[in-house]
């Protein structure tokens, strides 16, 4: 957190600097296409370094989970044909789209922000998922320096395992896994609860275009 509270500050101090020197608007015109080249390549380079470095922090330091977290939307990460993971500028804009229709797709399961809650026991390894007074329980593994969790579900979701990549944000966690997994789950939640699966398995259609299509959860502590 400390190391985020720097870059934040490193951020502003560098947003000051370039109103002092020129305004933001030659900082933002300049990637946008105003401003001369020197004010373009400037404002690309810093706005770049900036948000690299937030990205980089945000969302890829290592987190033990442990205590109860909330739902608090879709998570998505997707690649491009040539196997990078889409991290810039345009990324982002690609899976907040995507994330939009998953919200909307299990909104009408029943599944909103606030709707499930996971509760990750450290001294055991167990944890309680929680889905609209749904109750799931099984057993969880980190791995790979923390960034990686594998989730075994008991014998209600017939022993379900998935296994995906396991993030920090600046107020809880990220989950994703491979979409098929996701929408396994998802799809046993779902008849459990008595819900049509169609919009479920719309997520998976989602993916037309993009590898490596992973789907998960931000998880607020």
């Amino acid at each position: 957190m400390k190391k985020v509270l720097c870059i934040l500050a490193l951020a502003a101090t560098v947003s000051f600097s370039a109103q002092a020197q020129g305004g933001l608007g030659s900082v933002l015109g300049g990637i946008f296409g105003g401003g001369n080249s020197s004010e373009q390549s400037s404002g690309n380079s810093t706005l770049g370094n900036i948000l690299g470095g937030l990205a980089g922090t945000v969302f890829s330091a290592p987190i033990s989970l442990d205590g109860t977290y909330q739902y608090n939307g879709s998570a998505i990460s997707v690649s491009s044909s040539s196997g990078n993971v889409l991290s810039d500028l345009a990324g982002s804009a690609v899976t907040s789209t995507i994330e939009t229709k998953v919200d909307e797709y299990l909104a009408k399961v029943g599944i909103k922000p606030g709707a499930m809650t996971i509760t990750f026991n450290r001294e055991d390894n167990s944890f309680t998922w929680n889905v609209l007074g749904l109750s799931l329980p099984g057993t969880y593994k980190v791995g790979d320096g923390e960034k990686t969790v594998t989730l075994t579900f008991g014998k209600t979701m017939k022993f379900l395992s998935m296994t995906g990549n396991l993030e920090s944000s600046l107020n809880g966690a990220r989950m994703v896994f491979p979409a098929n997994k996701t929408v396994e789950f998802l799809k046993k939640v779902a008849a459990k609860l008595g819900a049509k699966n169609a919009n479920v398995q719309s997520i998976l259609k989602l993916s037309e275009g993009y590898d490596n299509y992973k789907v998960g959860f931000k998880l607020t502590k």
